[in-house]
C-alpha cells in the first residue's frame, strides 16, 4: 500500500517497521459533546485505511485515544455540575454508539488521558531532566521549544526564525496557528478547574493536551512506530508539539509516516462546533438518511480534498446532495450484488472474517487496487460502477459470478459499506440506461445545471419513464 506522507510531502510505500505488524496511532475525539460528521469523516477514512491494510494481508495494531481531560471537558463538566468522569463517560458511550452504527472496526486499544496521568508525569520528569522543559512559579511546566532544533519540520515552520526560541509561554490547550510558543506540559491548579487536579512533583495540577498523546503513544506503541494520523487542523500545533515532546524524551523518530485528512465543509466553510454549523449522525438519521448513506457520502471523496457536504440556497435552505447520491449508489450496488449472488448460487452475505479469505478476482481488482494507491476512494467507486456497467451477471457462468461476487465484497469490506435491503420499488425492472440517465440528472440538479437537468428528464421520458423528485432523492416510475 502507498500513502501520502505529510512529513516528506510525497507518496510512500507502507511497511511494518518490525516486518510483522503495522502499528499506528489515531488522535481520537475530545469527549465533551457529540462527535459531528466532520470528525467522523476523519475517523471513517482512518477505518478504510485500516481495512485496506488488513485486506492486503497485513496484521495491524491500531490505537485511538480519548481526550477526557482538557480545557473543554473541564469547562463543560463544571457548567453542567457533573463530575468529569460522569460527564465524559456519557459522551464516550455516545461516540461508541455512532461508531457501531457507521460500521467502524474497534481499535485494538482505546486509552483515555485520565487513566494515564502517571505516564504523563513520568514523561515530564524526563523532559525536565534533559533540559527540554522548565517549571514556573505557579506550578506549571512548559516545553522549551528552542531546545529542540527540529521543531517545525512537519508544518514547515522551520522556515521561520525559530533559533531565538518562543516569544512567550501559552497555558491554553489550543492557540493561534501562527504562534510559536513554549507550551504547557503540566498546568498548575487553577480555581476554575474545580476538583479536577492531580498531585505531581511540581504541585497539584493537570496535564496539557499535547502531552497526553505522546505519553499514550509511548505506552502502547513504544518510542517509535509506523504511522500517526489525524485531521489537517492537528498538524500545528498539536502534532508538531507531539513530535517535539516524544523525540526529545525518547531519542527516536516518533512516527515513520504522517497521515492527515482534510476538512468537511458546510456551504464552503469548515464544519465545526465553534462555528455552530455542525451535523451529527443522529440528526441526519432523524432527517431520514441511514448510517450507511452517511458513511458512503463521507468517504466518497479523496481524503486529501475538502468535501462540501451541505449546500444552501439563497434563502438558507439546506440540501444534502452527497447523501441523496449515496442512496442511489448503494441501491444500484445492492441490485447488482443480488444478481451476482443469485447467479453464483450463494446464500447470504459474508462477514468481515470471511471476506479476508476471498480471492480478489479480475472484475473488481482495479477497484481494490485504487484503495491501495493512496487510499483513492473516488477512483475505487468509479471502478465499481464501471465494472457494474461492463460485466452483466446474466452474461456470466456461476463460477465467474462467484469470483465477481467475492471481488465486489472485498471492495465493499475495504470501504466498510453495508448494502441496503432492497424494497419492491428498488428491485423493479428499471433499464440500466434509464437509471444511469436519472443519476446523471441528479448530479446536474445538484450542480444547478437546470437546462441539462431538463434535457435528461425529457430523454428519460422518451424511454417511457418519469422522474419524481423528492427531498431524499428521486424515484423512477413507468409512464402508463
Amino acid at each position: 500500500m502507498r500513502l501520502y506522507d505529510t512529513m516528506s510531502r510525497e507518496i510512500r510505500e507502507l511497511a511494518p517497521g518490525d516486518g510483522k505488524e503495522f502499528r499506528f496511532y489515531c488522535c481520537g475525539p475530545t469527549v465533551y459533546g457529540p462527535a459531528h460528521i466532520g470528525n467522523f469523516r476523519t475517523f471513517l477514512l482512518q477505518d478504510v485505511f485500516r481495512r485496506t491494510l488488513e485486506l492486503s494481508g497485513l496484521d495491524t495494531f491500531h490505537v485511538r485515544n480519548l481526550t477526557d481531560v482538557d480545557d473543554k471537558t473541564i469547562r463543560d463538566s463544571q457548567a453542567e455540575g457533573k463530575p468529569l468522569k460522569e460527564f465524559t463517560g456519557f459522551w464516550t458511550d455516545r461516540f461508541h454508539i455512532d461508531c457501531s452504527a457507521l460500521n467502524m472496526l474497534e481499535p485494538h486499544r482505546e486509552p483515555g488521558a485520565v487513566d494515564h496521568i502517571p505516564h504523563q508525569i513520568e514523561m515530564i520528569r524526563d523532559l525536565v531532566e534533559k533540559g527540554h522543559a522548565y517549571s514556573s512559579e505557579d506550578g506549571s511546566v512548559y516545553y522549551k521549544v528552542s531546545s529542540f532544533e527540529k521543531y517545525g519540520r512537519l508544518s514547515r515552520l522551520d522556515q521561520r526564525e525559530l533559533r531565538a526560541g518562543a516569544s512567550n509561554a501559552v497555558v491554553n490547550d489550543e492557540y493561534e496557528k501562527d504562534q510559536v510558543a513554549d507550551f504547557a506540559l503540566w498546568k498548575g491548579r487553577r480555581k476554575e478547574d474545580g476538583d479536577n487536579y492531580w498531585d505531581s512533583p511540581w504541585g497539584e495540577g493537570r496535564p496539557g493536551w499535547h502531552l497526553e498523546c505522546s505519553a499514550m503513544c509511548r505506552e502502547y506503541l513504544g518510542d517509535s512506530f509506523d504511522l500517526h494520523s489525524g485531521g489537517v487542523d492537528l498538524i500545528f500545533p498539536h502534532h508538531e508539539n507531539e513530535i517535539a515532546q516524544s523525540e526529545a524524551c525518547n531519542g527516536a523518530t516518533m512516527a515513520d509516516h504522517w497521515f492527515h485528512l482534510t476538512h468537511l465543509l458546510v456551504d464552503g466553510g469548515k464544519m465545526s462546533k465553534s462555528a455552530n454549523n455542525f451535523y451529527t449522525l443522529t440528526g441526519l438519521i432523524e432527517k431520514g438518511f441511514s448510517a450507511a448513506e452517511v458513511r458512503f457520502a463521507l468517504i466518497c471523496a479523496s481524503y486529501r480534498q475538502p468535501l462540501n457536504f451541505v449546500a444552501k440556497d439563497g434563502d438558507g435552505k439546506e440540501s444534502f446532495p452527497a447523501l441523496n447520491s449515496a442512496r442511489q449508489a448503494l441501491e444500484r450496488i445492492a441490485r447488482y450484488e443480488e444478481a451476482l449472488r443469485e447467479k453464483a448460487g450463494v446464500d447470504g452475505l459474508p462477514d468481515w472474517e470471511q471476506v479476508k479469505a476471498f480471492e480478489k478476482g479480475e472484475v473488481f481488482a482495479g477497484a481494490f487496487a485504487a484503495l491501495e494507491n493512496d487510499l483513492n476512494t473516488p477512483e475505487t467507486l468509479g471502478q465499481v460502477f464501471s465494472a457494474i456497467k461492463r460485466k452483466k451477471p446474466e452474461e456470466m457462468d456461476s463460477r465467474e459470478a462467484k469470483d465477481a461476487w467475492q471481488g465486489l465484497h472485498i471492495t465493499l469490506a475495504g470501504l466498510g459499506l453495508k448494502l441496503p435491503e432492497l424494497s419492491s420499488a428498488a428491485v423493479q425492472d428499471i433499464p440500466a440506461e434509464v437509471r444511469e440517465l436519472a443519476e446523471k440528472r441528479s448530479v446536474a440538479r445538484t450542480n444547478r445545471e437546470w437546462e441539462e437537468s431538463d434535457r435528461l428528464r425529457d430523454e428519460i421520458a422518451a424511454l417511457g419513464w418519469e422522474v419524481k423528485d423528492g427531498k431524499e432523492g428521486f424515484e423512477l416510475c413507468p409512464i402508463n
